[in-house]
């Protein structure tokens, strides 16, 4: 795995020994970026299930002012923070290691433009993470949310917690999806 493009463009990133943690494959990741590349400079990024902080570290990379990384893996977050050294990010990020449910309330900015979150596939974590950020006023009506998800994963209940798909985007096994809060 390595970084794909911007100012640590090449570098290699460590990934955590073992199955706990599945990394966005740098195919993806490039797919990914390409989409977000008008939204990504100076913007306040949140990787959450952030496993290696591929993701973040990607983001930082590629022009945003500041990341957040929240992981609860004790490897994971070592990992992140030998990628944030390498990298030389760790003055424009924020490592929470502990739940992702308990981190989500102590991230003090007045807006972010971006939450990615790629939790475990099949525990259910996304419905519940989704409702607490609808409860977080630094998710606005501009704030993009980036789930990825297995492609047989229904997203129909997210009209309920107050979102709007604005894109969604598949590829072979899995597939990301783009959210903003419906505005009022």
């Amino acid at each position: 795995m390595r970084v794909i493009a911007g100012t640590a463009r090449s570098l290699p990133l460590k990934t955590p020994e073992g199955m706990d943690t599945r990394p966005t494959t740098d195919r993806i990741k490039e797919t990914l970026f390409n989409m977000l590349q008008t939204e990504i400079t100076d913007s306040i990024f949140v990787d959450l299930f952030s496993g290696s902080g591929g993701i973040g570290i990607e983001a930082l990379s590629r022009g945003a002012e500041h990341a957040y990384f929240i992981e609860n893996g004790k490897k994971a977050a070592a990992c992140i923070r030998q990628n944030l050294e390498f990298t030389k990010f760790t003055d424009r990020a924020t490592l929470l290691m502990q739940d992702v449910a308990g981190a989500i309330s102590l991230i003090r900015e007045e807006a972010v433009d971006i939450i990615y979150m790629d939790p475990p596939y099949q525990e259910g974590y996304e419905e519940r993470v989704l409702q607490l950020l609808a409860e977080q006023a630094y998710v606005t009506v501009h704030t993009l949310i980036v789930v990825e998800a297995v492609l047989a994963k229904d997203f129909s209940f997210v009209k309920e917690l107050g979102y709007r798909i604005v894109k969604e985007k598949n590829y072979k096994t899995n597939k990301h999806i783009f959210l903003k809060r419906q505005e009022e």
